[in-house]
C-alpha cells in the first residue's frame, strides 16, 4: 500500500448546533463533498468509486446526485465512527489494485437538529453490530447510550491503573485549547480550565458532561487517488503510507471481554504501523478518535504511543498539546470542533501535512496518525505522509 495512493482533496461544511437550519445528511455530504473535489482541482464525473458512511446516505444516490456517470466501486464499512478511516484504507487498496482511480470518502449528519446518538441507538437496533444485545442486556439494566457502555471501560482503568479524573481533564483541556487556534470550531472562543471540567455535571461515572463529545451538524470529505494522477493535480498530495481495520473480541458487546481493554486498535494499530515501515514514536501528531476522553487515552495505549496503563501520565503536563510531544487532534476534535463522524480528523491530518493549519500547525509536521473507533470498541487507523 505504501504510497500508492494518495488523499488529494478535502471538503467540510460549516459546523453548526441550529436547530432551524435542519440540514438533512445527504445535503451535508454533497456539500462536502462537492467542496473536497473543487479542493483537488476535480470534476463530478471523475469520481468512479463512493465509501459512504454507513446507515446514512448510500453511493448510489451521492452518485445520482453529484452527476458521476461511471460508478465502478463502492462498500461500506459497518464499523460505526471507525468508518472513515476504515474506508480510506480500503480506497487506497482500490486504487493501489486498479479498480478505482477516483474515490469519494463522504460523512456527515445532523446530529444535533436531527435525532440524537442516544435516540438512535435506542429506536434502530440495527444501526450497530450487537444493537440487539444491546437492546436485551443493556438497556434494561440503564445502559442506554454509548456513553454508558464506554464509561465501564474507563471506570476499569482507574480501578486497575490508577488513572485519575484530573488526567480525563487533561484531554478535555487540551482539545478545548486546540479549538482556540480553530476557527470552524463549535467551542472556538470558549476557553475551558481544570475547575470548570471538574464542576461539570457527572453524567454516568466516571464520565461528566465536560468528558463527551459535541453533538453537531456537519459533513466532511476527502478524495483519494493513484500517486501517479495525484502529481498533476491542484494541491499537494498526502501519502496513505499504511492502514488497517479490527475489532474487539466478542465484536458485539462488552461485559464479557476476557481483556477488556483491548479494542479492534490492538490489533490494528501494529499492522498498519509494520505498513508503513514506520514507529507511533516517528508521528509528528495524533488525530484520534475522541468521543469521550477516556477513549482517546485508551486508544493512544493501543496504538503504542505508551504503555497500557500509562496513558493517563500520557496526557499530562501538556504533552498531547501544541508545541507538546504528540500534539493531538489539532483542530479540537470531536469533543471541541465538532462531532463529524470522524472524517474531520482526516481533513486535519490532510492540512497539518500540506503545511495549511495556520495558527495551529505543527512545525515540520511530516508523518500523521489517525484513528477510528466505532460501536463497542472497533478500530481503524491511517498513517498519513506528506511523502511517499
Amino acid at each position: 500500500m505504501r504510497g500508492g495512493a494518495c488523499i488529494v482533496g478535502v471538503g467540510e461544511t460549516a459546523y453548526t448546533r441550529d436547530v432551524a437550519r435542519a440540514p438533512t445528511a445527504l445535503g451535508l455530504q454533497l456539500e462536502a463533498s462537492l467542496a473536497a473535489l473543487e479542493d483537488a482541482g476535480l470534476a463530478r464525473a471523475d469520481v468512479d468509486a463512493i465509501l459512504p458512511f454507513p446507515n446514512l446516505v448510500s453511493a448510489e444516490e451521492l452518485a445520482a446526485n453529484l452527476g458521476c456517470p461511471e460508478l465502478r466501486f463502492a462498500t461500506t464499512h459497518h464499523v460505526g465512527g471507525a468508518a472513515p478511516v476504515a474506508s480510506l484504507g480500503t480506497a487506497a487498496l482500490a486504487v493501489s489494485a486498479g479498480a478505482a482511480d477516483c474515490v469519494l470518502l463522504p460523512a456527515g449528519w445532523a446530529g444535533y437538529s436531527g435525532r440524537r446518538t442516544r435516540q438512535i441507538v435506542a429506536q434502530d437496533v440495527a444501526s450497530i453490530p450487537g444493537g440487539a444485545i444491546a437492546r436485551d442486556y443493556y438497556l434494561p439494566h440503564g445502559l442506554t447510550a454509548p456513553l454508558q457502555w464506554y464509561a465501564l471501560l474507563a471506570r476499569r482503568h482507574m480501578h486497575e491503573f490508577g488513572t485519575r479524573p484530573e488526567q480525563l481533564g487533561a484531554v478535555a483541556l487540551a482539545m478545548r485549547r486546540h479549538a482556540q487556534r480553530n476557527p470552524r470550531a463549535v467551542m472556538h472562543g470558549r476557553p475551558l480550565s481544570m475547575e470548570d471540567y471538574l464542576a461539570s455535571p457527572m453524567l454516568s461515572d466516571p464520565y461528566r458532561l465536560l468528558d463527551c463529545c459535541l453533538e453537531t451538524d456537519g459533513g466532511a470529505a476527502v478524495v483519494v487517488t493513484s500517486a501517479e494522477r495525484a502529481r498533476d493535480l491542484r494541491r499537494p498530495p498526502v501519502a496513505v503510507l499504511g492502514a488497517a481495520c479490527g475489532q474487539p473480541d466478542p465484536a458485539d458487546e462488552i461485559t464479557g471481554r476476557a481483556d477488556l481493554f483491548r479494542t479492534g486498535l490492538s490489533s490494528a494499530a501494529p499492522r498498519a504501523f509494520a505498513a508503513a515501515g514506520v514507529r507511533p514514536a516517528d508521528a509528528d501528531f495524533a488525530q484520534i478518535y475522541d468521543c469521550f476522553t477516556f477513549e482517546l487515552l485508551q486508544q493512544l495505549e493501543e496504538c503504542g504511543f505508551c504503555k497500557r496503563g500509562e496513558g493517563g501520565a500520557f496526557v499530562e503536563g501538556g504533552r498531547i498539546e501544541l508545541g507538546g510531544e504528540l500534539p493531538v487532534n489539532t483542530h479540537g476534535g470531536l469533543l471541541s470542533e465538532a462531532h463529524v463522524l470522524g472524517m474531520s480528523h482526516v481533513v486535519e491530518a490532510v492540512r497539518q501535512l500540506r503545511g495549511e493549519a495556520g495558527e495551529r500547525q505543527v512545525a515540520g509536521a511530516e508523518l500523521g496518525v489517525v484513528t477510528g473507533w466505532g460501536d463497542f470498541g472497533d478500530g481503524s487507523i491511517a498513517i498519513l505522509g506528506r511523502s511517499a
